[in-house]
């Protein structure tokens, strides 16, 4: 199987012990060909537009987490858009809200969202959303950012309520999916998923977090997306080669500054 992990955090890993360079070799010999690690803090981007660089197959993006909304500086539209004209970077994000945690204010959440959200039709690129606890107000303000202008991206480690589904796929939204589609408590969840329509499915690991079974537990790396495929490609009753290759499809339908990898 050819995979792609559609949101992951490398920079997670150690560089100098030679950690980095192992997860990533264990992530090709496990199929995952394309692999995007996340961009969390505008200041801490370079980092992660350096391992983006180091690796042919790793892309980034750029933007703020809901989390750090009022511990990052501020940005502007212009100066996000600034960012993504390195050629490693492919989306916004990630961004959104997330009112279970509320680590930052709900008004500067929503601001730094909607700077992103702006960022993101400028650009031309895919927005990555968070949403946890906050799925209403998620949904309202990615259907105003929608009617404002062409707007893309995708509802990332989804796992919360068919309403956000529901309405991201309305807009042209993608949705992913982490290893919490395996956790066994996550009954809702399946049900879900099964009735999302195939050509808005992807998969991803969040990692080094929400290791899927029979890893959980334990530190999770983008080898183990192979978990999650096989999980949802049972739930549609598909070949997981086949749901693999309509996930890394979707992908690079959505994320067209990447570009599949080579023959080896």
């Amino acid at each position: 199987m050819i995979l792609v992990d559609s949101h992951c955090h490398l920079d997670y890993y150690k560089e100098e012990d030679g950690e980095l360079d192992a997860v990533v070799a264990r992530a090709r010999a496990a199929g995952v060909a394309t692999m995007v690690t996340i961009g969390t803090r505008i200041s801490e981007f370079e980092r992660v537009r350096r391992i983006a660089e180091r690796y042919d197959d790793v892309y980034c993006t750029v933007g703020i987490h809901p989390h750090e909304a009022a511990s990052e500086p501020k940005i502007s539209v212009a100066g996000l858009v600034e960012l993504t004209r390195h050629p490693k970077v492919i989306g916004i994000g990630e961004t959104g809200l997330d009112f279970y945690y509320d680590h930052s204010p709900r008004e500067r959440q929503a601001e730094v969202f909607r700077t992103h959200i702006a960022a993101a039709r400028e650009s031309g690129l895919p927005l990555i959303v968070h949403s946890r606890g906050a799925d209403p107000e998620t949904a309202e303000m990615l259907q105003a950012g929608a009617t404002g202008g062409a707007l893309q991206g995708l509802i990332h480690c989804f796992s919360t309520t068919r309403q956000l589904s529901d309405r991201a796929i309305e807009i042209g939204f993608l949705v992913s999916l982490s290893g919490i589609l395996t956790f066994k408590n996550a009954i809702e969840l399946r049900e879900i998923v099964r009735e999302i329509p195939v050509g808005h499915l992807l998969v991803e690991t969040d990692a080094p977090y929400l290791a899927p079974v029979p890893h959980r537990g334990k530190r999770n790396e983008p080898a183990f997306v192979t978990h999650t495929v096989d999980q949802l490609a049972a739930l549609r009753g598909m070949v997981p080669a086949d749901l693999a290759a309509a996930t890394t499809a979707n992908f690079f339908r959505l994320f067209t500054k990447a570009r599949p990898a080579g023959p080896a």
